[in-house]
């Protein structure tokens, strides 16, 4: 039996907060001690099972309450066949390490996600996400997940855009940070740069565009080889950058509503090119 094997033994004590494994995981609550580390926490069955089947990184440890480990035996032998560390920690450091409202019991260590830019945008993409400036977490990983389902080849967290591995950017994605190659570059003139050199056209996602999504696509644009760029929550993308990118389009509002929320809007444009590239 490996030693990692051996590492989950019911009869040990469990972790409390102060033992120094559950102290040093849980500087990775943090971003410098992220990026410092090369690892971050994702928490919950979902996202963990998730974490063991990607091919692109470890897990190194998967720290376990008793009561979520007799929920997910499946889970822990799966973790155990990989040889990852699991170790079992009381309620109360598992709350420690958690970032929600009701701890899962469950978390595992996982290496970072983000690849270089030449290397995620490898190949011939035709669809990619640009996040740029983008501070909410949640949107952020709404879209890493919206890009998946539309069949996008990358997403790319550009400028000052929150961290990929924020704890509630890691939970939004639902797994789909797992799936796609995600970069992260606080150079947005590199992004756009790397996006032209594997031959996408940038677009920008303006409500104040002349052009709309359906005009485009009638003209044919959408099924052409795409980076959409999407700005801030708030205030959308600077007009500078809009003016560094090939065109921009609006989502057309055919109701009441003043405008659309980040994760909307980028389902709305991510999907009609993924549409209009699949005919």
């Amino acid at each position: 039996m490996s030693q990692h094997a051996r590492a989950h033994r019911p009869e040990a004590a469990p972790f409390t907060e102060r033992t120094p494994r559950v102290v040093a995981a849980r500087h990775l609550t943090r971003r410098q001690g992220r990026d410092k580390a090369g690892r971050f926490l994702v928490e919950g069955a979902q996202a963990v099972r998730e974490a063991l089947a990607w091919t692109g990184g470890a897990v190194h440890e998967l720290f376990v309450t008793a009561t979520a480990a007799e929920r997910n035996a499946e889970l822990l032998q799966a973790a155990r066949s990989q040889g990852v560390r699991i170790s079992d920690v009381d309620d109360k450091a598992a709350a420690s390490l958690s970032e929600t409202v009701t701890p899962q019991g469950l978390v595992a260590v996982c290496d970072v996600v983000p690849q270089p830019l030449d290397v995620a945008l490898g190949g011939t993409p035709r669809l990619v996400a640009v996040l740029h400036g983008v501070s909410d977490p949640g949107n952020a990983g709404t879209v890493t997940r919206v890009a998946d389902a539309a069949g996008a080849d990358a997403v790319i967290f550009a400028g000052d855009t929150v961290d990929p591995h924020n704890g509630k950017c890691v939970r939004a994605s639902t797994g789909s940070l797992f799936h796609l190659p995600i970069a992260r570059s606080r150079d947005a003139d590199e992004v756009f740069a790397a996006c032209r050199r594997a031959g996408l056209r940038l677009v920008a996602a303006d409500g104040y565009a002349e052009q709309d999504l359906v005009a485009a696509s009638a003209q044919g644009e959408l099924s052409r080889p795409t980076a959409w760029v999407f700005g801030s929550e708030a205030h959308g993308l600077p007009d500078d950058v809009v003016a560094k990118l090939d065109t921009s389009l609006k989502v057309p509002l055919y109701g009441a509503a003043e405008s659309l929320n980040l994760a909307t809007a980028a389902a709305v444009c991510l999907y009609a090119s993924a549409r209009d590239q699949r005919n």
